[in-house]
């Protein structure tokens, strides 16, 4: 097998297994960057997977094809909808954000599985009918070589990803509303005083950040796993979250991030078909993309930068 026809298995692969992580960590991007922390991103991945698959088996027959991507913006609305819970708490109780964030991981997990014992009476969904297949991309699929690896049977998600990326990027560093955001997450009583509303711009990141985990757990449940269950998502959004901080908390750090990750990941999936990894025991490659984590953060966490008021309640008036 040629390099050619390797990285024609890797980098489909690779790209599909970073696509929930770069839309789950742009999403804890807006809400860190508020100055919100959000552990919780594992749980709204949780509710982005479930309500993505539900939708999935109800609708495919009206919708057909275009079922996942409809299931995207449900998944979206149900993250987002969700992920209040954590600004009610975080933001205007003022309670721990970090256990905010678990205890939305354990409701989502507990709420989830409860309907779906309820809905179908066992302990997952049925599998989707339709599903992220493969896909040639027209034209750039023809391009020699590079079509070959990047744009030849591959998903469609990972470009949308990439290009989402890009746009929070620029959202960030080139519009007021970034900011607004980021002065709420470095100074907020500086910002308070220029005029800028604190308590919203913090429940619109946070917000946000569930819309983009529900997403991302959608992209996972859809093109990596037909249904939903206990174990549909499991680390996926601690990953994310470790690729943020990886990242810097910088929209295309946490995306590259996401892609190392995501690639680490995929070799769990297709490393029996690569000649140099397939003698190596299946179990090595399951840890690999925690054990890279844990190396990443333990790496480059001394040089990471946060927001300086992360994870700092604002109380109007108080220094």
């Amino acid at each position: 097998m040629g390099i050619i026809e390797i990285l024609a298995i890797v980098v489909p692969s690779a790209l599909i297994a970073a696509s929930p992580l770069i839309f789950t960590a742009l999403g804890g991007a807006f809400s860190e960057r508020s100055g919100v922390v959000n552990i919780g991103l594992e749980g709204l991945m949780i509710i982005g997977a479930f309500s993505s698959i539900v939708f999935n088996l109800n609708f495919a027959d009206q919708f057909g094809g275009a079922t996942p991507w409809l299931a995207l913006i449900v998944a979206m609305v149900a993250g987002g909808l969700f992920s209040i819970l954590h600004a009610v708490a975080s933001i205007t109780f003022r309670a721990d954000q970090v256990v905010s964030g678990v205890a939305i991981n354990l409701l989502a997990l507990g709420v989830t599985l409860f309907l779906v014992k309820l809905l179908y009476d066992k302990g997952q969904t049925d599998d989707a009918t339709q599903t992220f297949g493969k896909i040639d991309v027209p034209f750039l699929s023809d391009i020699p070589v590079i079509g070959d690896i990047f744009f030849t049977n591959t998903y469609a998600p990972p470009f949308l990803a990439i290009g989402v990326a890009f746009l929070v990027w620029f959202i960030m560093a080139k519009t007021p509303f970034g900011l607004r955001l980021r002065s709420v997450g470095e100074h907020p009583m500086a910002a308070d005083t220029m005029g800028i509303n604190v308590t919203k711009m913090r429940y619109i990141g946070v917000i946000l950040s569930g819309a983009l985990a529900g997403i991302g757990g959608a992209v996972y449940a859809q093109a990596l796993s037909p249904n939903f269950y206990h174990a549909t998502i499991n680390g996926q959004g601690f990953m994310a979250l470790a690729a943020l901080i990886f990242g810097k908390w910088h929209p295309l750090g946490a995306m590259g991030a996401a892609l190392f990750f995501g690639f680490a990941q995929s070799l769990s999936v297709i490393g029996n078909s690569i000649p140099l990894l397939e003698n190596i025991p299946n179990v090595y490659l399951l840890i690999a993309p925690y054990v890279l984590t844990i190396l990443a953060l333990a790496g480059f966490i001394g040089r990471a930068d946060a927001p300086k008021a992360l994870g700092t309640p604002y109380v109007k008036g108080k220094r």
